[in-house]
C-alpha cells in the first residue's frame, strides 16, 4: 500500500500529540496515512506494553488511519545505528510516502530526539540505491524511496515552528484520539503514579497551545512543525 504520508512516533501516543489534528484533517481530505511507533512505550510509568497495544488502535481507529505498525524497539534505549536505520528504510520503502512527520527535533524526553534523528537519517538512507532491503519473508528487492519533505511535530518543549497548519475542527479528534490512552492521560479515579503527562493541565494545555497558535495565524487551532529545508509555497495566494 502507498501512503501519501507517513508519520512516526518513538512511542504510542506521540503521534496524536504532536499531529493528530492535522492527521484527521489530512484523513479527511482522503490522503492514505499511517503511523509507525518505534517501540511499544514498555518503560512508561503508567500502563503496560500490552495496555497501550490496545489504546494505539483504539486511537487509530479514531483518527481513521489507513495502518499501523510498532516497530518494538527497545524503549528508552533504541539508538541511530545501522540495525535501526535499516529496519526503518524496509518500512519506508514498503509504504513510499510522500511526506514523512517525525518526531520534535529537541525534547524533553531522550528517545523523541534520537528517534527525529534516526527517521530523518533513514528517510534520506531509502533514496540510495545500493542499499538493498527486502521485506521478511519476501523474495524481491525493494526499490529504493525517499520522502519529499521530512517535516517534525512539535512536542513537550514550546519550539518555535516554522509553519502551522489550521486545524480548526479537528481538534475534538485530537483530543479524543489522546484520551484512547487512558492508561497515560488524565484519569480522576486511576491510582496510578502520577507523571508530567497525566495531569488534566497536560490535556488543557494540548488544546491552549493549539487555540495559541491558530490566535497567531488567524484562524482557531493550528498545529506547529518545524522543517529540514526552506518550505515553498506555489504562489503568495496559498497562504492563510
Amino acid at each position: 500500500m502507498k501512503l501519501d504520508i507517513l508519520v512516526f512516533g518513538a512511542h504510542p501516543d506521540d503521534a496524536e500529540l504532536g499531529a493528530g489534528a492535522t492527521i484527521a484533517k489530512e484523513v479527511s481530505k482522503g490522503k492514505k496515512v499511517g503511523i509507525v511507533d518505534l517501540t511499544r512505550g514498555e518503560l512508561g510509568t503508567r500502563g503496560s506494553a500490552e495496555i497501550r497495544d490496545a489504546e494505539s488502535t483504539a486511537s487509530a481507529k479514531i483518527m481513521g488511519i489507513s495502518v499501523r505498525e510498532n516497530m518494538e524497539f527497545a524503549d528508552g534505549f533504541f539508538v541511530n545505528d545501522k540495525e535501526h536505520q535499516l529496519e526503518l528504510i524496509k518500512i519506508i520503502r514498503k509504504y513510499r510516502p510522500e511526506i514523512v512527520l517525525c518526531n520534535a527535533v529537541d525534547d524533553r524526553h531522550i528517545d523523541h530526539g534520537k528517534g527525529s534523528k534516526l527517521v530523518s537519517d533513514a528517510c534520506f538512507l531509502s533514496g540510495l540505491v545500493k542499499i538493498d532491503t527486502k521485506m521478511d519473508g519476501d523474495d524481491e528487492w525493494q526499490d529504493p524511496w525517499r520522502p519529499k519533505v521530512v517535516y517534525h511535530y512539535i512536542q513537550w518543549k514550546n519550539l518555535e515552528p516554522d509553519f502551522v497548519v489550521d486545524v480548526t475542527g479537528f481538534i475534538d479528534t485530537k483530543v479524543d484520539a489522546i484520551k484512547a490512552y487512558g492508561s497515560q492521560f488524565y484519569d480522576p479515579n486511576s491510582d496510578e503514579p502520577e507523571t508530567p503527562i497525566s495531569s488534566k493541565n497536560f490535556i488543557d494545555s494540548v488544546i491552549y497551545r493549539a487555540r495559541d497558535l491558530g490566535r497567531l495565524v488567524g484562524v482557531e487551532y493550528a498545529e506547529g512543525f518545524t522543517v529540514e529545508r526552506f518550505a515553498a509555497v506555489d504562489s503568495l495566494s496559498d497562504l492563510i
